[in-house]
């Protein structure tokens, strides 16, 4: 059954909610399309989603000076958030003392966009697969293929969502977290076809493997489709749609009743 599943976006030390393909490297850009910008402290949420149970959410650092926010999410609800943002065989212990699971993109792969598998095997090892979440977050390209994009979804690299992949991936990890960077944060809806493959992709693997999409969900009723397209497989992550977030279109109060219940 599709779960809500919740998000706390850093960029530059503040919770933002932030339309995707405009993220850069620079803490100053106008071409950045920023939906929100909260002016409550990242503990805020982590306490919002701690006392209502939203379990599996995810504390993204998109940048640069975010390290000290991260944290202070994460202690304030011990081991019960994931956090993702620069993650590698240097530091993933270390967040691990405070996160329930530690997220990896951009570390798989070299400068070209080659993915290194050998990383992979290395970061599982360290980590357990059980507390490593592989994020596939991706773009369409023009032939109608879904490939993963790291460096903040700028870039492309050689990794295509596919049943191969995720059947290649699956050793190593039991969840994976997949951004429609397209879509994400234009709030027009999500990525149908997407979501439909992911079941179609992994409906072979452990049923226990867990898959959590985010990118334009507009509507309390997109969990009630998730759910019927992914036949139940996947969960869905909201952003600038929530209130929460300064949203109009769905409550947090209509989403935690959604995961009570189902």
């Amino acid at each position: 059954m599709t779960r809500f599943i919740g998000c706390i976006d850093l960029h530059n030390g503040e919770v933002k909610q932030i339309v995707g393909g405009t993220l850069t490297d620079k803490t100053h850009d106008d071409t950045l399309k920023t939906n929100f910008v909260s002016n409550k402290p990242s503990s805020y949420y982590a306490q919002l989603y701690k006392k209502h149970n939203v379990t599996g959410a995810h504390v993204i650092k998109l940048g640069p000076n975010n390290d000290n926010v991260a944290k202070d999410a994460l202690k304030t609800a011990p081991g019960f958030l994931q956090v993702g943002g620069g993650i590698n065989d240097t530091n993933c212990l270390e967040w691990l003392e405070y996160a329930s699971k530690v997220i990896v993109t951009s570390w798989l792969f070299d400068k070209e966009g080659n993915f290194l598998v050998d990383r992979l095997v290395k970061l599982s090892e360290m980590c357990g697969k059980d507390r490593l979440v592989i994020d596939l977050s991706c773009k369409k390209t023009p032939d109608g293929k879904w490939v993963v994009a790291m460096n903040k979804w700028r870039t492309l690299t050689t990794l295509e969502l596919n049943k191969e992949t995720f059947t290649e991936l699956s050793p190593y990890t039991n969840e994976f977290l997949i951004h429609a960077a397209d879509v994400e944060g234009l709030c027009n809806g999500v990525d149908e076809l997407l979501i439909t493959k992911l079941n179609e992709w992994t409906q072979d693997l452990d049923p226990s493997l867990k898959l959590v999409y985010a990118g334009g969900a507009k509507s309390v009723d997109d969990l009630a489709l998730v759910d019927k397209l992914s036949q139940g497989r996947v969960d869905l992550t909201y952003g600038s749609a929530l209130d929460i977030f300064g949203g109009e279109l769905v409550t947090f109060e209509d989403c935690c009743k959604w995961n009570e219940q189902h």
